[in-house]
């Protein structure tokens, strides 16, 4: 059976049903079929709720993990494919939306023609690169990389002012690291020892590709490697990077050229595209001292291998195979553990999507989207926040003045469901089938000089920053908002018929609406106001008990292990806050439905098991142990297990309904405990 057909969108209410000719008493339970009984709820509940789904689908060697998010991004792909491959059929006008979806995807699968340019597709670039002579030149160059969507050495963009959030500024934030975690570079574990041994191999693989000869490659390699070794020093922490009033540094760029004497800003702003500027936030100024002096530190050729290695790095997987190949037994099979490619099609429309996502998203939203389902995701957001405002005024760790502050910022939350009711206008794009890659740049150009074009320019609170069609949400603490796209309306295993409200709250009330609007009061978003301006509300005493509470949190997850290796409790506490607040509101707002009220049993479960399991099914995702050890490196959400077994063990409903007993794994004493929202 195709995963597509075994994923069907929600059907309730208003929504337009999805006929599958299936009757009911074809219907298998997942929340039944997906347990693996054979495990003690008490003590790994991720594995009772998700187990038996696991045993019967291992990862494909072609993917790091497998589970729900695998099955809706499957089914999402497969209707864009569709999409795609409608317009690349048609005979469409020329700067049409359907000519650039249709001409970027068949660009993108075109791979005779693909290999037949090898990597004459970026000569012209690399021509820049070698024509650095110095510093000045040098700086040039890399703000033209940073144009193409290379953040060669640092990390630029513009964005909203944390405390001015109605203006855009310029920001400079640390980067440039081909490994993507400062950590990859200097911890002395077995499994990290050998990720940097083989960077450098690959490094000097893929020079010896770019057309330098061995022993140059070798050199290049060596070179590159002791340069990001050296930026990585510089860098801040994964967990210092949480502490919004640390790196927000506003200076005016006299101030900024006076730290980094070896750089004109002035000038490298003008090479952005930035005719005059003020002020500048740097989000960590040690690390651009660093930089100013590495510039005169590393010779210019040493520059430029680095330039190269950047530039490849970034456009590897659109170039001859030789490079993606290479580019893959990196960065999919030595970091996270993938054994195979892909289908070419998968990753082609991946990319399409990600590249003409505004795009795709308006044939998807008029083709795929049942009438009503931006209405009832926008129902069930609203009932979460009815019941967060009602845990809120009953906290008795919370005085009354913050209390009405934080109900305030509550009642000020946007959200963004479904899709946009504008578009953005990527008319001036031009796409067209002679060269993939050369199609990747001009997508690149064009969101570069997009953003570019905000600066001095009100910020417009209306712009999305995710397309109907990605499953994933979002919180914006600069504008007090979430976004939900439409395809979280997607459910695996309901074909044709109504998930009953367990489903619904377990999945889309809390560990998504309930989400992300705990993130506005984790430990980061806590920190701005309802105007999306970082701007301290709290009392001294509230915010010392908050603090306390986070602390017990962070302490938690710092005892989860995966391997020989801890989870980071401090970088993971803002998504595991929203981890604990969202199972906590989902289950407050399923208690006000007629299945919970009226105690209805379905497949033999109550209605609280029924919920505990919906929401053990929103984070079924088993991944292999290379990507895992990647995640626990780089990312700042705990893994799917911690997930589910981190809040449930601090919720006593959870231990009531399943019977867990104290000195269970999955009981936390009331000592320990964590209740904050």
């Amino acid at each position: 059976m195709k995963l597509l057909q075994k994923i069907t969108l929600l059907s309730i209410a208003t929504l337009t049903i999805v006929s599958c000719n299936k009757k009911e008493s074809d219907f298998v339970d997942p929340l039944l079929t997906n347990r693996d009984t054979l495990v003690d709820p008490s003590v790994d509940f991720f594995n009772y709720a998700n187990g038996g789904w696991f045993k019967k689908h291992p990862i494909p060697s072609s993917e790091r993990s497998n589970g729900i998010f695998r099955m809706i991004q499957d089914t999402i792909n497969n209707q864009v494919k569709s999409i795609c491959e409608k317009s690349a059929e048609a005979n469409a006008e020329k700067g049409s939306n359907k000519q650039k979806i249709g001409d970027f995807y068949a660009s993108g699968m075109d791979s005779v023609t693909i290999n037949k340019l090898g990597i004459s597709p970026l000569k012209n670039d690399f021509a820049k690169i070698d024509a650095v002579k110095d510093i000045p030149s040098l700086m040039k160059t890399i703000a033209y990389l940073h144009s193409i969507g290379s953040s060669t050495a640092f990390t630029f963009y513009v964005y909203q002012d944390d405390k001015n959030s109605a203006k855009n500024a310029l920001q400079f934030m640390q980067g440039g690291l081909g490994l993507g975690e400062r950590d990859y570079y200097f911890n002395t574990d077995k499994e990290t020892t050998v990720i940097r041994n083989e960077y450098v191999k690959h490094l000097q693989k893929m020079m010896e590709l770019a057309g330098q000869k061995t022993d140059v490659a070798s050199k290049s390699a060596s070179s590159i490697m002791k340069l990001e070794t050296d930026l990585a020093k510089a860098s801040r922490k994964m967990e210092a990077l949480r502490d919004p009033i640390k790196n927000y540094n506003k200076m005016s760029v006299a101030q900024f050229n006076a730290i980094t004497p070896n750089i004109d800003w002035n000038t490298t702003l003008k090479d952005f595209g930035i005719a005059k500027a003020d002020t500048v936030l740097v989000g960590q100024p040690e690390f651009f001292k660093a930089l100013n002096g590495m510039l005169k530190s590393y010779s210019i050729e040493d520059w430029k291998a680095y330039l190269k290695w950047s530039l490849l790095n970034n456009y590897a997987s659109y170039l001859s195979k030789d490079f993606e190949n290479q580019n893959f037994k990196f960065y999919a099979t030595v970091m996270t553990g993938v054994k195979e490619q892909k289908p070419r099609w998968k990753n082609v429309v991946e990319q399409t999507n990600s590249s003409l996502g505004e795009l795709i998203g308006q044939v998807y939203v008029e083709e795929y989207l049942p009438k009503g389902s931006k209405e009832k995701l926008l129902e069930i957001g609203n009932n979460i926040r009815t019941v967060y405002a009602e845990r809120i005024k009953k906290l008795d760790w919370m005085s009354e003045p913050t209390k009405a502050k934080a109900l305030h910022k509550l009642s000020k939350i946007v959200m963004k469901v479904g899709y946009p009711d504008k578009w953005k206008d990527l008319s001036s794009i031009s796409i067209d089938r002679n060269s993939y890659c050369k199609n990747v740049i001009a997508v690149n150009k064009w969101d570069f000089n997009e953003m570019i074009k905000k600066y001095g320019k009100p910020v417009d609170r209306t712009e999305w920053g995710m397309y109907p069609q990605t499953y994933n949400a979002y919180y914006n603490p600069s504008n007090n908002e979430i976004c939900v796209p439409a395809c979280n309306i997607l459910v695996p295993g309901y074909e044709g018929r109504m998930p009953d409200d367990a489903i619904l709250y377990g999945i889309i009330g809390g560990s998504t609406f309930g989400h992300e609007i705990t993130h506005g009061f984790d430990d980061q978003g806590s920190q701005y106001d309802d105007k999306g301006n970082l701007n301290n509300w709290w009392t001294a005493e509230d915010l010392k008990k908050f603090k306390q509470k986070t602390a017990l949190i962070v302490n938690q997850y710092s005892k989860f292990k995966v391997g020989d290796k801890f989870v980071n409790g401090d970088a993971t506490q803002g998504e595991n806050i929203a981890d604990l607040g969202g199972v906590v509101m989902g289950y407050e707002a399923f208690k006000k439905t007629k299945q919970y009220k009226n105690q209805e049993k379905i497949s033999g479960l109550t209605p609280d098991q029924r919920y505990f399991l919906a929401y053990g099914y929103a984070w079924m995702v088993n991944t292999n142990k290379e990507a895992l050890l990647n995640q626990i490196m780089t990312d700042v959400h705990s893994p799917a297990q911690f997930r589910i077994n981190g809040p449930l063990a601090n919720f006593p409903q959870f231990h009531k309904t399943f019977n867990i007993k104290p000195g269970s794994p999955m009981y936390q004493p009331d000592s320990l405990r964590v209740e904050i929202w």
